[in-house]
């Protein structure tokens, strides 16, 4: 669950603490308050609030009760924070009343007292917020999950398309008449391609040096097809041992590599697939040739819709007049769980 503050909770707070100052000034005036109470008790009921929301909302529930289910912790922490906006904002009612210090409330239920009132003061706008981030979520994650199924359907669809098997088909042909040693290692390639979709279809997640099989077979297939057109390289920089990736992901990056640039002029398109720890980042260089832009944000969206539904991270891109980059963030199980 998201419970990060978007645009319209910070207006949802604004309008519910202003109503709010509203009525405290009302209530000041009628009982003949000092100036200074104005000036330190009604900012310092507004502050000490939303800070100690913000608190709860991006610290203590997705550290403790959200992410770690952690609710001993949770519970300590929360009580000490009530408790010392609690202590707070009585220490500054009692100075702006003109208090004598020898005088101010100490003891265990004055404790109890720090607790109630804060979580009274904080409970309703705090309630509300909640409820709305609920209704939020479920609404996101309802149209996530039609969009999934609608995107998993053309990513199948684009992994097993006619055209990807009538142009390797007829690659394949001319190979026949050519180089038929080349021929039967372009159909163990292409038979070996066509198994891991078969067999993957239902999976959400790969082991990375699967995909990388993949993504090695798939690369032969093109640097067949167009000769020497396309230079791939892929570095590994870090142990692929409980790295995982969306099935397909790298397949992915290589069409758009190979679909939307060409060699010009004997300039090779060099692209090359590096992996670190938590990223996997493709570069490649650009042609001038024309794409359709459409087409190349469908599938890139794709891979951040798939990507919302498994990890709180999203690809990257960038695109520079040198060359184009696409970083997809490694999923690691053991964390995820």
């Amino acid at each position: 669950m998201n419970v990060k503050l978007n645009k319209s909770d910070y207006a949802l707070l604004a309008i519910y603490y202003g109503v709010s100052v509203l009525m405290t000034i009302y209530e000041y005036t009628n009982q003949n308050e000092d100036l200074i109470e104005y000036l330190l008790d009604i900012p310092s009921f507004v502050i000490v609030d939303i800070s100690v929301i913000c608190m709860f909302l991006y610290w203590l529930l997705p550290d403790y009760v959200l992410n770690n289910k952690k609710y001993f912790q949770f519970t300590f922490w929360a009580l000490l924070v009530l408790i010392l906006a609690g202590f707070w904002e009585d220490a500054v009612g009692f100075y702006s009343g003109g208090g004598d210090w020898n005088k101010f409330p100490w003891g265990y239920q004055q404790v109890i007292n720090y607790i109630s009132n804060t979580a009274q003061s904080i409970g309703l706008p705090f309630g509300l917020l909640l409820a709305k981030k609920y209704y939020e979520n479920q609404i996101m994650f309802s149209t996530i999950k039609e969009k999934q199924k609608e995107n998993e359907l053309k990513l199948l669809r684009s992994q097993i398309s006619p055209h990807f098997l009538f142009n390797n088909l007829n690659t394949l042909d001319a190979l026949i008449d050519s180089d038929t040693t080349k021929a039967k290692e372009y159909i163990n390639r292409l038979s070996l391609i066509y198994r891991y979709l078969i067999q993957t279809k239902d999976s959400e997640v790969m082991e990375l040096t699967e995909e990388l099989n993949l993504a090695e077979n798939y690369i032969f297939l093109i640097k067949t097809r167009f000769g020497n057109d396309y230079d791939f390289i892929i570095t590994k920089n870090v142990s692929l041992d409980d790295k995982f990736v969306p099935t397909g992901a790298i397949q992915t990056l290589l069409e758009n590599v190979a679909k939307h640039n060409r060699a010009q002029h004997g300039k090779v398109v060099k692209a090359t697939l590096t992996i670190d720890e938590d990223w996997l980042t493709i570069t490649n260089t650009k042609s001038t040739i024309k794409h359709n832009k459409n087409s190349l944000g469908t599938g890139l969206k794709n891979l951040e819709y798939r990507y919302q539904l498994l990890s709180d991270k999203k690809p990257e891109i960038m695109d520079t007049l040198e060359g184009f980059t696409v970083k997809i963030p490694i999923i690691k199980l053991s964390e995820e769980s």
